[in-house]
């Protein structure tokens, strides 16, 4: 029962191998007029697989087997993302840096190996796990032909209009030395100082004015800003102001000359005054944001002008209603300060004077004494702090525990630094407008991935391209010297690019004369060396890819795309973003998502807690196929909990499911389906029942897998198998099977209906139990109804051979289940004399229907044969109010049916059987119409 499936699964693999299956599974399917294409999501090539790997690949393995039994031509070429800084990182620590101990290409060629042996540890785990697809053929965003129609894919998008260069703020990682994308965010605790700042007024009587109110000579007037970065002071150029909000005038604690009053929103001055220490709140005047527009406030100890601006992103909610705007470390600052012009008068170092490690560039003021040029920024808040205290402008300050960016693979925090980057515009040829349709356009599941993903784009900045790495497709553009234009022909030469590089991989960009291509223009024109985001590089799979590779039966746009909830901000959406800019549609028709793996308890999985479960012990204790099963039978639209427990209930599950095509298989020994098969208007009424009810549950099921309802796949076959199967069909069936003759009408029509059964059973769970399908396919009798045996149950449809009870039957599906109620009763009404000593087995009790005139009338015409239904004595019926009574029988018991009998021992020469059994052993045989 248990299979021993870590040892025949491999053996199993090692045929499909020898067979070279996929291809002959292509070669079967490839003439179907239909077909479905699921696009495998690149894995990362780093490390081995886990937990979370396994759920990914098994359902996708169970879509695209299910597709094939669905009668479709489903292809499924897997994928690896090579690129990249974990890749960087894991080279950089056998071989060093780049120019260390080798050259850039020596250090690429040693990223390529690594990678390459990466994807070997990967795919033999994958393969383990029984997913169907062309592993020896897969593709590799590091293969020299990806990466040259990388190339023409950001050609396509340079065309049409969507790529611009900008010295923009981006997330930066210094561990990471480079700008990050919105995917490559996570977000954890960290503390910061927080502080309210007094930027205070040049023409505090103009201020005081806008609320009514004369300010008395001497007077300072500020107005306050809160923030959690002081390192960002150096870099402020302004403060913004929301021109609908409404503020007040207070008075403010006394400052350094004398009185002071600050201007804060309305809905904030309590709190505010309570953390400057004020606790008599007085009110001078009233005014929103918009007249203070273009007043000029004096930098708290750089001697700038900062003038005020009207910004929709200020808000009431917290802090003082100003926020200090430094447009090179914030991307809604950037936005404002670009609408005001404030970009283009002043140099970059004073935009962002922070360089790629973190540190203030040399020649960056001191701060009221306070030198911070060449001091990394976290250091630089304290010193900061203390300038601004100094300058007797620190109003509140204290340490703050909050949410703030950090790097998903170093996890540290990052920040937004403003450098030159590429970038692909939301705004410029309307890619926000037209991504936001598309979505709408594409079926998400669930539901809520829809409203998700739109939220996302709703509210992403434009797209950083641009990373300043060494592993990775160069950004293969030539920029003017003086103006930093790309080339007017930058698409026509980013394609001869592509050429070379499919000949010779990315290396020839970097070893490129420029005059090859420019002829005498090369002087004028510098090459950029900023390698593509790798998120482009799996963002473009769809060209790469499906579009490149319809010889695999591949195309675009994909039917499914199916990864993990956290790529609806990841690969889900770089590729909407790519597909809409190069073709205007979705690369999808449908995306599903499925949740994190978690401990039983919910918890995140992590080794220093002993709660990971890793899927190649699983495998080697339990078989691929328990994995399988436990990863169907989770609802993979929330957390999927998983433990040895979980597991262990997993393994329960499939052995009933291994059992019942234990029992279907060893019935249909010495039955030829070409021969032997009853049709399905001579079979008995219950085989013909049951038939009908595989024949419903096919239907059910197919829905399922086309609705990727997979959790009532797994609960509708193990109830099949309990109830309709284990607890009903399969014991009353048992009698004819052992009984009667071997070649009878009554049990060729059992071994027809388990025929049936076991031919539909073995498609059923053929996309969930891989290796159990494939071994029970090669078990069933190799010559069908059809002719000889197909060599794959993956080479079949689901099947065709299972039919409805017509509604004219003898004995309908509406009788049949009031049939089953009755059994119930019975039953019901046995268990007390069971209990009591009365009787043991349910053949001991003779049962006594009283059934209403109609019910009486049917159940009469089937009284014969009602004891094997209930397993029990003789039954009558007799009219009544629908009760149910039960004595002990008196007859004797036979040896051979073990029923209870009048006539055991009435033919001499077999003194202990009934006469039915002779019939049976030596005689013509009985006949049976109903059980």
């Amino acid at each position: 029962m248990r299979g021993d499936l870590p040892r025949r699964e491999p053996q199993t693999l090692a045929r499909w191998e020898s067979e070279g299956l996929y291809a002959r599974v292509r070669e079967h399917v490839g003439g179907r007029g239909k077909s479905f294409v699921l696009h495998d999501g690149p894995p990362y090539a780093n490390g081995t697989i886990h937990i979370g790997h396994a759920v990914n690949k098994v359902l996708k393995d169970i879509v695209v087997k299910s597709r094939l039994l669905a009668g479709f031509d489903a292809p499924y070429v897997p994928g690896w993302d090579c690129h990249g800084l974990p890749i960087e990182v894991a080279v950089e620590k056998k071989h060093g840096k780049v120019g260390e101990k080798l050259d850039a290409a020596a250090f690429r060629q040693k990223c390529r190996e690594y990678a390459a042996e990466q994807i070997d540890l990967q795919r033999r785990d994958f393969k383990r796990l029984g997913i169907l697809g062309d592993w020896e053929n897969p593709y590799r965003t590091m293969d020299f032909r990806f990466e040259a129609d990388m190339l023409r894919s950001l050609a396509k998008i340079v065309e049409r209009g969507h790529l611009v260069r900008g010295a923009k703020p981006v997330h930066w990682c210094f561990d990471c030395g480079s700008a990050l994308a919105e995917a490559e965010i996570e977000y954890a605790d960290k503390k910061s100082p927080a502080i309210d700042v007094a930027y205070l007024a040049r023409d505090p009587q103009a201020l005081a004015r806008v609320f009514g109110v004369d300010a008395a000579p001497g007077t300072e007037v500020a107005v306050p800003i809160w923030t959690t970065t002081p390192w960002t002071l150096p870099a402020s150029l302004a403060v913004s102001i929301g021109p609908e909000l409404e503020y007040s005038l207070v008075e403010g604690p006394a400052g350094a000359n004398g009185p002071r009053l600050l201007v804060l929103a309305s809905a904030l001055v309590e709190r505010a005054l309570k953390r400057y220490g004020v606790e008599d709140v007085r009110v001078l005047g009233r005014a929103s944001g918009a007249p203070m527009e273009g007043m000029v406030l004096a930098h708290p100890f750089y001697e700038r002008d900062i003038p005020l601006l009207l910004g929709e992103h200020v808000s009431a909610e917290e802090g003082t209603g100003a926020v200090h705007t430094a447009p090179g470390h914030g991307q809604e600052d950037f936005a404002v300060s670009q609408k005001y012009g404030l970009i283009d008068r002043y140099t970059a170092a004073e935009i962002n004077p922070v360089d790629a490690r973190g540190r203030y560039l040399p020649g960056t003021p001191a701060a009221h004494g306070a030198e911070i040029a060449g001091v990394h920024l976290w250091k630089a808040n304290d010193l900061l702090v203390e300038a601004v205290r100094g300058r007797g402008l620190l109003l509140a300050g204290h340490p703050l525990e909050h949410s703030y960016p950090h790097c998903w693979r170093h996890k540290t925090p990052v920040v937004f630094r403003a450098t030159p980057q590429w970038f692909i515009s939301m705004e410029q040829a309307g890619l926000r407008r037209d991504a936001l349709a598309a979505i709408r356009d594409v079926g998400w599941f669930p539901e809520w991935g829809e409203a998700r993903i739109a939220a996302m784009v709703e509210g992403r900045p434009d797209w950083c391209i641009s990373r300043q790495r060494t592993w990775g497709v160069p950004i293969a553009l030539f920029v003017h010297r003086v103006t930093g234009e790309p080339h007017p022909r930058s698409a026509e030469l980013m394609r001869e690019v592509a050429a070379r590089v499919e000949q010779g991989g990315v290396d020839v960009w970097y070893s490129l004369d420029a005059a090859e291509l420019l002829g005498s223009e090369a002087t004028d024109y510098d090459k950029v060396t900023d390698i593509l985001d790798v998120w482009f590089d799996s963002g473009v799979t769809h060209e790469c890819v499906l579009g490149a590779r319809p010889q695999d039966g591949l195309r675009k746009p994909a039917d499914l795309y199916l990864e993990g909830s956290d790529q609806h901000r990841g690969w889900f959406q770089s590729s909407l973003l790519t597909g809409v800019a190069m073709d205007g549609v979705a690369p999808y028709r449908q995306v599903l998502t499925h949740g994190f793996t978690v401990d039983a308890q919910g918890k995140k999985m992590s080794k220093s807690l002993g709660n990971v479960v890793e899927p190649q012990k699983v495998i080697d204790q339990m078989g691929a196929d328990v994995l399988r099963l436990w990863i169907a039978s989770t609802d993979y639209r929330g957390e999927m909990s998983v433990s040895d427990e979980i597991l262990k209930r997993s393994g329960d599950v499939y052995r009933r499911l291994r059992n019942t095509a234990r029992f279907l298989l060893a019935n249909l020994d010495g039955f030829d389906p070409a021969a032997h098969v009853v049709p399905l208007d001579g079979m008995v009424a219950l085989d013909r029942w049951i038939v009908h009810r595989a024949f419903e549950l096919q239907q059910k099921l197919a829905a399922a897998f086309e609705r990727y309802d997979f959790a009532e796949i797994v609960q509708s076959l193990a109830n099949f198998c309990s109830v309709d199967l284990g607890s009903l069909y399969l014991d009353v069936t048992k009698d004819r099977l052992y009984t009667m003759p071997e070649d009878s009408a009554g049990r060729r029509s059992a071994q027809t209906a388990m025929y049936h059964l076991a031919e539909a059973f073995v498609r059923w769970i053929a996309p969930i139990l891989t290796f159990t399908a494939d071994e029970m396919w090669r078990f069933l009798p190799q010559t069908t109804m059809a002719g000889p045996r197909a060599d794959n149950v993956l080479f079949s449809t689901w099947y065709e051979g299972l039919a409805p009870l017509p509604a004219d039957a003898a004995l309908g599906a509406a009788r049949f289940d009031r049939l089953l109620e009755l059994r119930e009763q019975v039953s019901r009404t046995l268990e007390p004399m069971r209990a009591a000593g009365e009787i043991g087995a349910a053949l001991e009790a003779e049962i006594a229907i009283a059934a209403t005139g109609e019910e009486a009338g049917w159940l009469r015409e089937l009284q014969d044969e009602l004891r094997f239904l209930f397993i029990s004595g003789d039954v009558s019926v007799a009219e009544g109010g629908g009760e149910v009574s039960a004595v002990r029988t008196a007859k004797p018991k036979c040896a051979r049916c073990w029923h209870h009998r009048a006539d055991v021992g009435s033919v001499a020469a077999h003194p202990s059987i009934c006469g039915r059994c002779v019939s049976n052993v030596e005689g013509p045989g009985e006949s049976r119409r109903w059980f």
